[in-house]
């Protein structure tokens, strides 16, 4: 299967009928990581991250599971809450 975000010169492409719903996608575009998901009622979310750091550390990454461990240890250093 096709990965359902990509990136050319004019910006981003999502194709949503070939994403699984509460799948976290992603893309790198301009120095910003963007963040795609298809909820459980087909509602297409995206949020857009900015953080050098992160953004950096995401676009070494190898592959998802690496990108899940990033986002994951990034939550806990920062405190966040659900």
């Amino acid at each position: 299967m096709d990965y359902p975000v990509s990136v050319n010169d004019d910006g981003i492409n999502i194709k949503p009928e070939k994403m699984e719903k509460e799948q976290l996608y992603h893309c790198v575009f301009k120095n910003k990581v963007l963040l795609v998901y298809k909820d459980s009622q087909d509602f297409l979310n995206c949020y857009e991250i900015e953080e050098e750091e992160l953004v950096n550390q995401i676009k070494n990454s190898k592959n998802d599971k690496e990108i899940e461990e990033i986002f994951e240890n990034y939550v806990q250093q920062q405190d966040i809450k659900n």
